[in-house]
């Protein structure tokens, strides 16, 4: 390929050297003729074969296990460990009634992003739905501070850009009741800079903005990411899962991203569960 400034890398070419792992800026420079072009990639490809298969082999003799796991067990251990929590394990199949619940009727854009098994089923596309029947269950059963989380596979068909997965993991905690009305936001804020200190996240913004489902949030930003979102009640929401009037907090956390963020990765392709990536090593190399 060449134009007046000099010839460039082939489509082809740039595409190997991207999923090898080669930056955006390794793949954009230009060359004097074909032939050097040529030699600068063949050097290239060669170093990142090279590096990718050290990874490997890290990966296989000393890590035991891929970022995304790793992320999965620093914070699965901190809310165990550290804040209490209990972990759980809800169905992946959700009913109509449950997303009509969480205020996604047919006419919500969410809807359109569903993976339906049949009229009245689908894969979950959230975690919520099953955590809000369960935190209500367990505090009618025991009238104590109810502190659970989850972390499970999601699915909406998405975008499939840098930042988008058909099929994501996803952090889910909530504490039920929780501080005082008034004290929600800086609960929120608390546990949610806690998740990314022990996810070993250090640079992150906390942001607040609205939700068409939950209203105000509080997020988690990296860049123009968002690795999470935490809404808080008493919510209008509450009442259609028998909740009356009650404080809690709640964050839902995507740890591809935080995988992604954690790793700085090219795309969430090379984090996420794949069998053409395992850590982000491209396995055909």
């Amino acid at each position: 390929m060449k134009d007046m400034n000099g010839t460039f890398l082939t489509q082809t070419q740039k595409q190997r050297l991207a999923e090898l792992g080669a930056p955006e800026s390794g793949i954009a420079a230009a060359f004097s003729d074909t032939a050097s072009r040529d030699l600068f990639f063949k050097e290239t490809e060669a170093t990142l074969i090279a590096a990718s298969k050290r990874r490997l082999e890290q990966l296989m003799s000393v890590d035991h296990r891929p970022i995304l796991i790793e992320v999965e067990d620093r914070m699965s251990r901190w809310l165990r460990e550290e804040m209490g929590f209990t972990q759980v394990a809800t169905p992946v199949i959700l009913s109509d009634v449950q997303l009509t619940k969480m205020s996604i009727g047919d006419d919500h854009p969410l809807r359109e992003q569903i993976f339906r098994i049949d009229k009245t089923k689908c894969l979950r596309p959230m975690l919520a739905p099953n955590l809000y029947e369960l935190m209500q269950s367990l505090y009618k059963v025991t009238k104590k501070q109810v502190k659970l989380f989850e972390i499970g596979v999601c699915f909406r068909k998405e975008s499939q850009g840098a930042q988008h997965l058909n099929e994501f993991t996803m952090l889910n905690l909530v504490e039920f009741p929780s501080v005082p009305e008034g004290q929600q936001r800086e609960r929120l804020t608390e546990i949610a800079k806690g998740a990314m200190k022990a996810a070993g996240l250090e640079s992150y913004e906390l942001e607040v903005t609205d939700s068409a489902v939950y209203g105000e949030t509080v997020d988690i930003i990296v860049g123009e990411m968002e690795l999470a979102s935490g809404a808080y009640g008493p919510h209008p929401l509450d009442i259609n899962f028998g909740i009356f009037d009650t404080s809690w907090v709640g964050l839902g956390i995507g740890l591809e991203r935080v995988a992604l963020a954690l790793r700085g990765e090219t795309g969430i392709k090379r984090v996420g569960r794949s069998i053409t990536y395992l850590d982000g090593i491209r396995l055909n190399f």
